[in-house]
């Protein structure tokens, strides 16, 4: 359980190294709502990054050989962006639209709808990847 809000850079910056596991995953989503209720966002705001901090952790859980990852949430004016960096130099693929019967592919997909940005890079050293979704710490569209 967390023992209140805890800032790595600041007032406007979360920052933890973890290990992503699947029993970790509601820690962490209880962790980000934490920190956005504390910077004041929505109802709409806090589900949205609880949803999207089970997404990015689970990935790379599923699909990351070495599980240590970077979870950063960062506040910026009245805007939040949630970025997870890792070890994966492979980018999740997002479709256009997934297919209703497919195993995977749906919760990128589903990021990118909901969020007002998504998107995923290499790190500038080329040692690993972000992937990052940001929204509105009021009312979502």
């Amino acid at each position: 359980m967390t023992s209140g809000v805890r800032v790595a850079y600041g007032q406007n910056v979360f920052g933890r190294s973890l290990v992503a596991e699947a029993e970790g995953v509601e820690r962490w989503r209880r962790e980000a709502a934490e920190v956005l209720r504390s910077w004041g966002a929505s109802l709409e705001a806090v589900e949205l990054v609880r949803l999207g901090v089970s997404e990015l952790l689970s990935n790379v859980h599923r699909h990351v050989a070495v599980r240590r990852c970077y979870l950063r949430i960062v506040r910026i004016g009245s805007e939040v962006t949630v970025q997870v960096f890792d070890r994966s130099l492979n980018l999740p693929v997002v479709r256009e639209e997934p297919d209703g019967e497919s195993e995977s592919g749906r919760g990128p997909w589903m990021l990118r709808e909901m969020a007002s940005g998504f998107g995923c890079e290499r790190t500038e050293q080329r040692d690993g990847k972000i992937v990052w979704f940001r929204c509105e710490l009021g009312d979502l569209p």
